[in-house]
């Protein structure tokens, strides 16, 4: 039987668009890297598009446009205007005085403009500097941290002049507009919303602006790979535009999903199984255990004592996390008759750090507190794509330095495809979480998304689950409830 007749809703998505894709291109989408084959997360590939022009020619108007129409999630719009160089107080009194030259590419931080998109191509996390045209100089002590970009929009005067910027670019476009509507908009721009005076805007345009624009900006055109005029002159070229963007998104979502498919290792026949992996942690079957699943998957159950009993199976899937914790020391202690025990163990659970995906993983947070009730705690939100089905991170929450932690429980109630557990371990190793460091507790999972998991990761990372559901179960149909993520619906008795 196809992998599609017995897979859930999401797996059949999943599938789909990735036989779509397939029929388009045969080029391998999986890294292979000492025989293991490696997940790599779409903001590893960022869609990067550069946005060039005069000062005032409409260029962040075409951004702002372009970054609503694609409306993907992580879209991420950079100014250069922010990596304006900061300046001593000679140059700040000269820049008051409207004699500072802000229109030469030296006034601009190229080197850490290129650092910062460099750090986002390579799916690490980056500080923009703010910078004060008020005050003219950069905010102290006050950055915007950027993580996981899946589409970069770069906006600025120089945007398409540094070959370093212009190598990581996708796609370049130019902004052309005649140098007296600039000078307009320019003008309108800085008396309004930066509180200059009309004499010394003009000073600065006829000194600096129109000079460097005619010597610096105007040849970036030939490295554009668009040229149109402003948005407010030509729509049609922004649409066009546009669509071009979204079928180039929409090819990049493909390979990601046909990417995790490939992950599930359903091809080879030679699948070891499940049982010959050291680092998958099922709970024993005992009769409490079967009796409180059994109850779990009882229809009728109140939701009282659906949270009642999960809470119990719970406690017991993150004991058995915590016994395997690397953060045990050998200490004497004074016993309450004033006996001293020598080489007791002692476990610092200050190192040990919970992530929760939301909003499955929130269902084992009273289990956790209960367990170690001053533990720190993240959280990370992501959702599928509902037309393609690819797995996207719309929010990041990890506890500051956590890093340094000795062992991260990343909690999911459900793993059915494994698409969200491996952004979620993704994430973890972006940040610096070394991967023997990370422990999965899943309630229910899926042979098949297990399967993905160490396919992505190896054997280093740890797996405490409940109960697996084979493949065979699964092709049965007498076990459809567990492609269904009913756990959290339940738990917290919403929708």
């Amino acid at each position: 039987m196809p992998l599609v007749d017995y897979i859930s809703n999401e797996e059949a998505e999943l599938m789909r668009v990735a036989n779509a894709s397939s029929q388009r291109r045969r080029s391998s989408v999986v890294s292979m890297e000492s025989g293991k084959t490696k997940y790599m997360p779409p903001w590893t590939t960022p869609y990067i598009i550069g946005i060039g022009g005069t000062s005032g020619s409409g260029k962040t108007s075409v951004a702002s446009k372009l970054v609503s129409e694609i409306d993907v999630p992580w879209t991420v719009l950079i100014s250069l205007d922010n990596f304006y160089k900061p300046l001593d107080k000679a140059q700040r009194k000269r820049a008051f005085e409207n004699n500072y030259d802000f229109d030469e590419p030296e006034a601009v931080d190229l080197d850490l403009a290129y650092r910062c998109i460099l750090a986002l191509k390579e799916g690490k996390k980056t500080e923009i500097p703010v910078y004060s045209f008020v005050h003219h100089n950069r905010v102290p002590d006050k950055n915007i941290t950027i993580y996981g970009a899946s589409v970069i929009v770069i906006e600025g005067i120089y945007a398409l002049y540094d070959k370093r910027l212009l190598d990581l670019m996708d796609l370049k476009i130019y902004v052309d507009a005649d140098l007296d509507i600039c000078l307009a908009r320019r003008l309108s721009r800085d008396i309004i919303t930066r509180g200059r005076d009309l004499s010394g805007c003009i000073q600065q345009w006829e000194r600096f602006v129109k000079p460097d624009a005619d010597k610096y900006v105007k040849p970036t055109m030939k490295n554009a790979n668009a040229i149109i005029p402003s948005m407010a002159d030509n729509q049609v070229a922004i649409k066009l535009l546009i669509n071009h963007i979204k079928s180039k998104l929409k090819l990049k979502s493909e390979e990601h999903v046909e990417k995790l498919l490939k992950l599930g290792g359903l091809e080879s026949k030679d699948s070891k199984p499940l049982s010959y992996y050291k680092n998958i942690f099922q709970i024993p079957a005992t009769n409490q255990v079967k009796a409180l699943r059994t109850m779990l998957l009882d229809k009728n159950l109140s939701r009282d004592d659906f949270v009642f009993y999960f809470d119990r199976v719970a406690t017991i899937l993150l004991s058995s996390a915590l016994n395997n914790i690397n953060i045990q020391s050998r200490v004497t202690i004074e016993t309450p008759e004033g006996h001293h025990e020598k080489n007791m163990i002692r476990c610092d659970f200050d190192s040990v750090i919970a992530v929760n995906i939301i909003r499955s993983g929130d269902c084992f947070m009273s289990s956790l507190k209960n367990t170690i009730p001053s533990i720190a705690i993240g959280k990370l939100l992501i959702q599928s794509d509902s037309q393609t089905g690819e797995p996207q991170l719309h929010a990041e929450f990890l506890p500051p330095n956590i890093h340094l932690c000795n062992s991260v429980l990343l909690m999911e109630a459900h793993v059915i495809t494994g698409a969200n557990a491996i952004m979620a371990i993704q994430v973890l190793l972006d940040n610096d979480i070394s991967l023997k460091n990370i422990k999965l507790v899943v309630y229910m999972a899926t042979e098949v998304g297990i399967r993905r998991i160490l396919n992505a990761f190896g054997s280093s990372i740890q797996i405490y689950v409940n109960f697996i559901i084979s493949n065979e179960k699964i092709k049965s149909g007498n076990h459809n409830w567990a492609v269904t993520k009913f756990i959290d619906t339940k738990y917290f008795g919403c929708n």
